[in-house]
């Protein structure tokens, strides 16, 4: 008995160093930006690396801030996101409600259908999505990153497995009280949902805080560009001045930080009850 409960101390313990070992790993770079956002240019060059720099250099920020129009590209990153995974759920519930609690005609080809797209890459969808917008003359508007992207495959099925935990017997019990289809979701799916509506939120908001490739083509105009196309053409600009790369690319992090820290206990029981751990 001794043996056996050595052995799984031991696997236990072998366990516990290779996640800690993969966590520091994952760390080493965001650890090595915001180390050297605090940097003078000396030490961001400095061979071998200096991993603790020995005065903290604020003004990296304020510098970074001025050489371009880093304002506009935050104002700009946080409209589309916000628009982009509100918008987004707002879709996806109504869609997800639908094929978790209505029967119609088709409903699970449908759904099949819907899953299979997923499997399509979303680059071959590039220029389709491109001349459309040009068409409808989208390019540099807001119109033009937000509508293309509002609805999502992946937070219907997110949602659709989270509505179908919910007991059908509710429906029942809402219909005798004279409760219509939209009072049932507005007053009993979307209050029970708010982890997996948290999670859906969060997902939508950092995959539209983090695009690149559409906003890059979609935009001429420096004052439509978001914060990674932005970041991307200051570190042109800013050439080897690294500390202040580094400086801008730590701002760029702190509101998903904000929100993810925010969210944090939605965002773990919503992805544990849909099945997607």
């Amino acid at each position: 008995m001794i043996v056996i409960k050595l052995k799984i101390g031991a696997l236990r313990g072998f366990s516990y160093a290779v996640l800690i070992s993969g966590s520091i790993l994952m760390l080493l770079p965001f650890l090595w930006m915001i180390s050297t956002s605090f940097k003078t240019f000396a030490e961001a060059l400095a061979m071998p690396p200096v991993w603790i720099p020995d005065q903290l250099i604020w003004s990296n920020f304020a510098d970074g801030w001025a050489m371009a129009p880093f304002a506009r590209f935050f104002i700009n990153s946080v409209v589309i996101a916000i628009a982009t995974a509100g918008g987004g759920v707002i879709l996806s519930v109504l869609a997800a409600y639908a094929f978790a609690k209505m029967n119609f005609f088709g409903k699970n080809i449908i759904f099949m259908i819907l899953i299979g797209t997923m499997m399509i890459p979303g680059i071959v969808l590039l220029v389709p999505n491109f001349l459309t917008i040009v068409r409808f003359g989208w390019i540099d508007t807001f119109q033009g990153l937000i509508i293309p992207w509002l609805a999502s495959v992946f937070v219907i099925f997110l949602l659709r497995q989270f509505f179908m935990s919910i007991p059908n017997e509710l429906w029942d019990s809402a219909q005798i009280d004279g409760c219509g289809r939209f009072q049932f979701l507005w007053r009993f799916i979307v209050p029970l949902s708010i982890p997996a509506l948290s999670t859906a939120f969060l997902l939508r908001f950092i995959g539209s805080w983090n695009a690149f490739l559409w906003v890059l083509i979609m935009t001429n105009r420096e004052e439509m560009r978001t914060v990674p196309v932005g970041l991307a053409l200051f570190a042109q600009e800013a050439g080897i001045e690294y500390q202040l790369m580094m400086a801008m690319a730590t701002l760029a992090i702190i509101p998903i930080m904000l929100l993810f820290l925010a969210c944090q206990r939605q965002f773990i029981e919503g992805v544990a009850r849909t099945g997607i751990k």
